[in-house]
């Protein structure tokens, strides 16, 4: 990528130390690709555990789908008006691609490549951001640092949510909006992002911002740097460090945050474990029953009026009636009439062709 561009991408996935130590492969993949005009970074993160026995090869296969899509097909993802067929149409995609894997590969099912996705797409000013799973999205504005996506987890930080689910469509979140402000947008599976992010204040540490400035160097010196800044700081920090995966996207002649003034600490975000959705469902369920009953009545009392002119006969109103009738009755005669001279003109049209071909 040269300097000029506007654009810069930067990617790349480190085996964390309790795989690399136990001579296990990196279970993540990341991919950057520029073409059309369009710069896209995916992350994956495969799933850990005995069971997904084939994550690292599920992560890689999500990534080029994603890529792949995005770069043939932005606008399209972009300007699609529903956004249900766009989280349904990428989730089939990936689905599809892993059943298919599988199947080569002779698996039983596509579950054991289960992995998370992240992935960020720039054309022109326009953006998109999908995110399923743990991980995060960082927007870096000249004012500081923005999460566009936290980490899907469940009950604990060790679950989250995989694109193989079946109902993966109801989870993935996408964000089509521009760049305006925009200074780069940062991608981090959990191996980073927990390194960076206290997801209990809701802080993205200031070094986010200068991990973000390593996008800006050529190609071959951002990685280099990246390489040597995650390996020593996070992969080496633990002998139980997990694979860890960035993407950046830079874009240049933007503002660069004031790094001195970044939040290096903030409250504690308290959540009140009582205020739970189905406890809200269960309080608006009355209001609910009450708006369909009403709107049931309406649309009884609709379809009674209905009824009623239809078999309603007003004879008081004979010789109305029936002037109408022979109007109508007049107008539906001109009517045929007027039909059957078409068809007939039709038909003499379509027979002195045939005989212009057959003399000819």
């Amino acid at each position: 990528m040269t300097a000029n561009q506007k654009v810069q991408i930067s990617s790349l996935s480190l085996t964390g130390r309790k795989h690399s130590d136990k001579g296990y492969p990196c279970e993540d993949a990341s991919l950057g690709v520029m073409q059309d005009g369009v710069y896209v970074v995916c992350l994956s993160d495969g799933a850990g555990g005995s069971q997904y026995t084939h994550a690292d090869l599920g992560s890689k296969c999500v990534v080029q789908t994603i890529c792949d899509l995005m770069v043939r097909h932005f606008d399209a993802f972009f300007f699609e008006l529903h956004e249900s067929v766009v989280r349904s149409v990428l989730i089939a995609a990936v689905q599809a691609e892993l059943a298919i894997k599988s199947k080569e590969l002779s698996l039983q099912g596509m579950d054991s490549m289960s992995a998370t996705m992240l992935f960020c797409a720039i054309k022109d000013s326009r953006m998109i951001c999908g995110h399923i799973g743990d991980g995060i999205i960082v927007r870096v504005t000249g004012s500081g640092l923005q999460p566009v996506y936290l980490p899907q987890n469940g009950e604990d930080a060790s679950s989250t949510i995989f694109v193989t689910l079946p109902d993966a469509q109801e989870y993935i979140r996408v964000m089509r909006t521009t760049v305006d402000d925009t200074h780069a947008i940062i991608l981090m599976t959990d191996g980073v992002s927990d390194m960076v992010f206290d997801g209990t204040k809701l802080l993205l540490m200031p070094v986010v911002a200068r991990l973000a400035e390593l996008g800006a160097l050529p190609e071959e010196e951002s990685e280099q740097q990246l390489t040597h800044t995650i390996r020593n700081f996070i992969i080496d920090a633990s002998p139980l460090s997990d694979d860890a995966s960035v993407g950046i996207l830079y874009i240049n002649d933007t503002q660069i945050p004031d790094y001195d003034n970044l939040p290096v600490n903030k409250e504690n975000c308290i959540r009140n474990t009582g205020d739970e959705m189905r406890l809200v469902q269960r309080e608006i369920l009355p209001r609910v029953r009450t708006a369909q009953t009403i709107v049931a009545q309406k649309n009884v009392a609709l379809n009674k009026n209905i009824d009623a002119v239809s078999e309603e006969e007003p004879l008081h109103q004979e010789p109305l009636h029936q002037e109408t009738g022979k109007e109508s009755g007049q107008f539906k005669c001109n009517r045929m009439n007027i039909i059957l001279a078409v068809c007939l003109f039709i038909c003499l049209l379509i027979i002195g062709i045939l005989v212009k071909r057959y003399m000819l």
